[in-house]
């Protein structure tokens, strides 16, 4: 199924007027509002209350079908889904409005007052949080829920409409996806539109207020490119290659078991297919036996009959993933030590996505080739751990820093000279301590990339912060005229003096300046 093309341009003028309409009635009370938009003016604080909620049902009400759909489409179990996507998207929906006036400001105009001093007291200023307005997300396939529902949960707060484009390659939730979406959010605002190339450089042919975009860099240069012909400001969620740092020697026995079971854990997930997943580790020699034997035990109790016969474990997305996947095995010049083991894709007794599967895989690299091993050039989007020795923790951190910016770089190590040296020798998205993946469930922080792994934040606060900007609004009374006789031509000596003062200004010392 997809969208046809003339329609999609339809559906782009359809949220332009939207947009449009809600700005020309703002002022007008009594403004009729759709059908799906309850009581409420369209776009109006309320109205975007409503939606949010109305999004948090939607995903609440169709667990199972959601649930059902990443079975079908990515083999993906359900716990993952309801832990790691339906969750967090109800959660956050439900927060989002509960804490949207306070996100937006106070007042009818939605900002803040700013008190003025001196010369400008008489004068009002205020800062407004005003939507950009018809705005894109586009998302993918690995954590479609989550992905391109958090994104639209900014979108409905900061007041823009947006059209959804989901991924094709996940194409059982995308039909659900467009099947409910006009269900339960109001269709004069939020629409969704189903397809590939064709669909999306139609799509990106249009001029967008915004464009959020979740997925790699390689079509991230794309997009940006095509946003650029319109000067289209962008949110960019990407990844690239997040490294786990152990320092061993701050690590007892116990710790460093927990460490193993906490990196296997942010591994497995989803079959290592998310961006913050850890891509490879960096670990002193002497300590790398100790690491994959508890790699090992941690493994063998998250799936005590193998991880290709467990239902708590996912598979790869398709068949042209499945296919790189096991390219990157049969190209490493590393060692297999856990795991390795491949479904042959058919005839088993799994089937569908099911039978795209691949064990969880520990890959010790020798120090001396691994500069060219296929498995540390590309972000690895696998369930694919590779190990790379170093002499110390200050290597690794220089390894790291040659390499471009990561989403997150993990660091395992109880030495606080060491956490004060990852943090201030390094640049990264995040900086995680003692724990992989669970960074995405801090709502206190925001989460986004910087460099390569992309720019932008999210989630609540942030994602909404994404889709408004800051309009300046300053109101000059009449009676503050004659403030500025000395501005008008002609110039006077008095005139001249006044605006020479700044020459005599007083510049501090840098002690000066801390009152020291």
């Amino acid at each position: 199924m997809t969208t046809p093309l003339s329609e999609i341009t339809e559906i782009h003028a359809s949220l332009s007027s939207t947009f449009l309409t809600s700005l020309s009635s703002s002022t007008k009370p009594n403004t009729t509002p759709s059908s799906k938009a309850g009581q409420y003016p369209v776009l109006s604080l309320p109205y975007r209350q409503h939606q949010l909620l109305q999004l948090a049902r939607l995903v609440q009400e169709n667990a199972d079908a959601l649930c059902h759909s990443l079975w079908v489409d990515e083999g993906k179990p359900r716990q993952e889904v309801l832990m790691a996507e339906i969750g967090a998207v109800i959660d956050r929906a439900l927060k989002s409005a509960r804490e949207l006036e306070a996100w937006v400001g106070g007042g009818a105009d939605m900002g803040e007052d700013v008190k003025l001093v001196g010369w400008q007291a008489g004068w009002k200023a205020r800062v407004e949080k005003k939507a950009k307005g018809v705005v894109l997300i586009i998302s993918p396939w690995n954590y479609p829920i989550t992905l391109t529902l958090q994104p639209l949960c900014g979108a409905i707060a900061a007041g823009c409409p947006a059209l959804i484009k989901p991924s094709e390659v996940v194409p059982t939730f995308s039909a659900l996806l467009a099947e409910l979406v006009p269900k339960y959010l109001d269709p004069a605002a939020y629409r969704v539109a189903l397809g590939g190339v064709p669909e999306i450089t139609r799509i990106l042919e249009l001029k967008w207020a915004h464009i959020f975009y979740t997925g790699n860099g390689r079509v991230a240069r794309i997009i940006s490119a095509a946003a650029a012909k319109h000067l289209t400001p962008m949110t960019l969620e990407l990844g690239g290659k997040s490294p786990v740092i152990i320092d061993g020697a701050s690590l007892g026995e116990e710790e460093l078991r927990v460490a193993a079971r906490r990196i296997v854990w942010g591994k497995v997930n989803n079959a290592g297919q998310i961006c913050v997943a850890p891509d490879y580790v960096l670990i002193q020699t002497s300590y790398i036996p100790a690491f994959i034997e508890a790699c090992r035990a941690a493994l063998d109790s998250f799936f005590p009959n193998g991880a290709l016969n467990s239902l708590d474990y996912g598979r790869i997305v398709s068949e042209a993933h499945f296919a790189r996947v096991k390219g990157l095995l049969r190209e490493t010049k590393g060692k297999v030590v856990i795991g390795g083991g491949v479904l042959d894709g058919s005839g088993g007794p799994q089937e569908g996505a099911r039978a795209r599967g691949v064990e969880p895989t520990v890959v010790l690299l020798d120090e001396a080739t691994a500069a060219d091993d296929v498995l540390l050039q590309d972000e690895l989007f696998a369930p694919i751990l590779p190990i790379l020795p170093v002499a110390s923790v200050a290597a690794a951190l220089e390894y790291v820093r040659a390499h471009e910016h990561p989403l997150v770089i993990y660091a395992f190590t109880e030495s606080d000279e060491v956490k004060r040296e990852v943090k201030a020798g390094t640049m990264s998205g995040s900086v995680v301590f003692n724990e992989t993946f669970n960074q995405l469930s801090v709502d206190e922080i925001p989460f986004g990339g910087v460099g390569e792994s992309g720019y932008g934040r999210q989630p609540l606060k942030w994602t909404f912060e994404e889709f408004v900007y800051l309009r300046s609004v300053l109101d000059v009374p009449f009676s503050e005229e004659p403030k500025f006789g000395g501005r008008y031509p002609p110039s006077s000596k008095e005139s001249l003096d006044f605006f020479e003062g700044c020459l005599k200004v007083p510049i501090p010392s840098v002690e000066e300046l801390g009152g020291r």
